[in-house]
């Protein structure tokens, strides 16, 4: 099993700012997409998790180190990884990259939510599926 995950992508006009660089908040609708592939790669997409499980993952806590942008037409990549999962929490760490040059390093922590938008512990079957995915190195 592959615990890391790529999802190539390519900047387009609209991710841009006035001066054709992507726009810092832009980074995080593209580390959005890589989480979001990782876990429909898991077996869940967030329809099946919130129709068939009544939960969802919500964002508790999000960390951006910017240091190198990323320019309109570039090719790049968001890798993601599971670092750690507890019952009610996944703790990702992503970076954006545009071939081997690091541009954008997110450490992201999501809370299980259920329907009521509380706080609670994912079912035990997902919870087994994510900790295969965990990459402590």
């Amino acid at each position: 099993m592959n615990k890391t995950h790529h999802l190539p992508l390519r900047v387009y006009y609209e991710d841009t700012d006035a001066g054709q660089i992507v726009y810092y908040a832009n980074y995080l609708k593209f580390a959005e997409r890589g989480r979001t592939e990782m876990l429909r790669e898991a077996g869940f997409n967030h329809q099946t998790l919130l129709h068939d499980h009544h939960f969802g993952f919500a964002v508790r806590h999000c960390n951006a180190d910017y240091r190198k942008p990323a320019l309109l037409d570039d090719e790049i990549e968001v890798v993601t990884q599971i670092t750690k999962v507890t019952g009610a929490r996944i703790v990702m760490a992503q970076t954006i990259r545009r071939d081997d040059e690091l541009l954008v390093v997110i450490d992201v922590t999501l809370a299980c939510l259920g329907a009521e938008g509380r706080g609670i512990r994912m079912p035990e079957q997902i919870f087994a599926a994510l900790l295969a995915y965990v990459d402590v190195a």
